[in-house]
């Protein structure tokens, strides 16, 4: 068996299905339940979303006809990623998951401005990246991008204002217990009364 024409394979077959847009569009749906996972503090959670959010560019079947523009940039990116490597492309690569760790610690520490900051930051700065070093083929994604991202701060400031609403207006609380039942507050025909 031959690893790296495996890889090579493999990369293929992933790339080909990543032309389909819809995973364009999921892709960045996932910062909403790495945010939730990150507020909830679930390891989980967080683990569970980023391994969904790397496979998802293969979970689609390959267009049929796919949009020369998605292949376009597609392209680009896959030559980005397969080049030689010097320390500014690490620099840059570090980027992208060094913003998804700090947006998890921005909603772990509940600081939801924060989390929306780095939030716009990202999908901006991959619109941007895509834009700028893809020579253009960027502007392939900026529909998915631009959706993704209105989506996703509408999903965190929904989020919030049910949080705080349910702190306002608590759950109701249990009924106390009628005089002369027994149960926790004593036998029957006692009262516990609060010491």
């Amino acid at each position: 068996m031959d690893v790296p024409q495996l890889l090579a394979g493999f990369g293929d077959w992933a790339f080909d299905r990543h032309a389909n847009v819809l995973s364009w569009y999921v892709r960045p749906l996932f910062l909403i339940p790495l945010a939730w996972s990150a507020h909830r503090r679930s390891g989980w959670g967080i683990a569970g979303t980023l391994v969904a959010l790397a496979t998802s560019v293969f979970w689609f079947p390959a267009p049929a006809r796919p949009d020369p523009q998605v292949l376009e940039f597609l392209d680009f990116e896959r030559e980005w990623l397969t080049g030689p490597w010097d320390l500014p492309k690490v620099a840059s690569s570090l980027l992208a998951p060094l913003a998804l760790g700090a947006y998890c610690l921005a909603f772990w520490r509940r600081s939801v401005v924060w989390g929306l900051v780095l939030l716009d930051l990202m999908a901006g700065g991959k619109l941007l990246w895509g834009v700028v070093v893809g020579n253009g083929t960027g502007w392939a994604m900026t529909a998915p991008a631009l959706v993704g991202l209105l989506v996703c701060n509408a999903a965190v400031l929904w989020g919030v204002r049910r949080l705080r609403s349910r702190r306002v207006h608590p759950a109701a609380e249990p009924p106390a217990p009628l005089v002369g039942s027994s149960g926790p507050s004593g036998p029957a025909g006692t009262t516990s009364w609060p010491r």
